[in-house]
């Protein structure tokens, strides 16, 4: 597994609001995307997406070693002792037996390849257009009750690519396709995260782009051409041959 992380060029929010964890020891992977409405509160979403994934990592550690790994306990767990202000996305993926289990709360999620090809994207739970479910602590927040959990199968060489909107918004399946096609030999999750990470930049300020963003806002009937200037956050796995 390896990830990589492109903060959007804000002056005031130099860390960017997107935060992120890969937790080898117990194949465990997960994404959170700080709300950006509550700048206008004066309050920075990224200290909540940050400390939310921090305890996740918290709720792990404390795990038995041969413990099966709950996605959806673990993002309860972490909740429950997340206390800053403001909300974020949530998406937390974990590998048991040929198997991803996921539990995702708004529009971050992953992408699944076989062979270099696209098969499986996971949904994404908004109220309306650009409106995604967020956990927070506010009256109006989201509660990880909410959470959708998701099984999909894989197999050995299968490819997951996981991100937040910044990513989602940005690119196609079929562009991240192109870039698999593109790569000889042993994959480095971490090259292949960062070389993703750089085309969702590119396409993000391209202002004549079909991005995927664009596509969804006419499906709403909002007027947006081009791509969606975002933090990016992106982390790839990719399925071994069971020792």
């Amino acid at each position: 597994m390896g990830s990589f992380y492109l903060p959007k060029d804000e002056e005031s929010l130099p860390l960017g609001q997107d935060a992120h964890f890969v937790c080898q020891e117990k194949q465990t992977f997960g994404v959170a995307d700080g709300v950006g409405g509550w700048n206008k509160s004066g309050i920075d979403a990224g200290i909540y997406a940050r400390e939310l994934m921090i305890n996740c990592l918290i709720a792990l550690s404390g795990l038995p070693k041969e413990a099966v790994v709950d996605s959806k306990k673990v993002l309860k767990d972490a909740y429950s002792i997340t206390k800053a202000q403001g909300s974020s996305t949530a998406c937390i993926v974990t590998l048991k037996d040929y198997c991803l289990h996921a539990a995702n709360v708004g529009d971050s999620g992953f992408m699944q390849f076989r062979n270099k090809k696209f098969i499986y994207q996971s949904p994404v739970q908004q109220r309306c257009f650009n409106c995604p479910y967020q956990l927070g602590n506010g009256e109006k927040s989201d509660r990880p009750d909410i959470a959708e959990e998701l099984k999909v199968m894989v197999e050995s060489g299968d490819i997951v690519v996981c991100g937040s909107d910044g990513l989602l918004d940005n690119m196609f399946p079929s562009e991240i396709e192109e870039i698999l096609k593109g790569t000889k030999g042993e994959i480095c999750p971490e090259s292949l995260a960062e070389n993703i990470a750089k085309h969702a930049l590119y396409n993000s300020f391209d202002r004549l782009t079909d991005s995927p963003f664009a596509r969804a806002a006419k499906k709403a009937k909002y007027k947006h051409v081009g791509g969606k200037i975002d933090d990016i956050s992106v982390i790839v796995a990719i399925i071994k041959p069971a020792v």
